[in-house]
């Protein structure tokens, strides 16, 4: 059997097995990379419902992401409480994604930040998903690594969206309709991954 470990997939064989748990040994490592060639990082608006976490974190992991930033926009609603209490439930839904589409690697869950810490952000190329018409193309993707942005339930306000223009973050379209915040992550880690095909 393969077996996902934060060091990637071995080969493993079952060793023993009670009621309520089971015990493998690690074989050998399988040198094989399922992950694509960069770093995606998802910077993911805390919800008002953070149910609606446990609905989008499957598909964001097995569509790629490396590394998932919870952020605290201004519409977030957030709750320190609530969602600390919440963090060890989304790294297992991580974890039981990444094993269910093969990943080579678990994507790491970061500590929440304010939308603010976006400003420094260290990638070469850096997206927020803005409803408003801007007139500007979508950006072209080049093979380097890239995080990706949008808001919570009710949007990003004006100043946001400036904060992030100024800091870098180029605003792209996900098409005419509003799509709601569940269904961002997967739109624009779609996108990314078709682009990946070509380049």
């Amino acid at each position: 059997m393969e077996v996902l470990t934060p060091s990637g997939i071995w080969c493993a064989e079952l060793v023993g097995m009670a009621k309520h748990n089971a015990s493998i040994r690690l074989v050998a490592p399988i040198d094989e990379n399922r992950e694509a060639p960069l770093e995606i990082h998802a910077c993911l608006p805390i919800t008002a419902q953070l149910s609606l976490w446990d609905e989008f974190l499957p598909a964001t992991v097995e569509l790629g992401a490396t590394m998932i930033q919870p952020l605290i926009y201004e519409r977030s609603q957030y709750s320190k409480h609530r969602v600390e209490a919440r963090m060890e439930r989304w790294r297992k839904i991580i974890l039981t994604a990444a094993e269910q589409s093969h990943r080579t690697r678990i994507p790491e869950l970061m500590p929440p930040k304010p939308v603010e810490s976006l400003q420094s952000w260290a990638t070469e190329q850096r997206w927020v998903a803005y409803e408003l018409k801007t007139e500007e193309a979508n950006p072209s993707m080049k093979l380097e690594n890239i995080a990706f942005t949008h808001g919570p339930e009710g949007g990003i306000t004006d100043s946001e969206i400036a904060m992030l223009r100024d800091s870098g973050w180029k605003p792209i379209s996900l098409g005419k309709s509003i799509l709601r915040a569940v269904t961002c992550p997967a739109a624009i880690l779609g996108a990314i991954q078709m682009e990946l095909g070509r380049l």
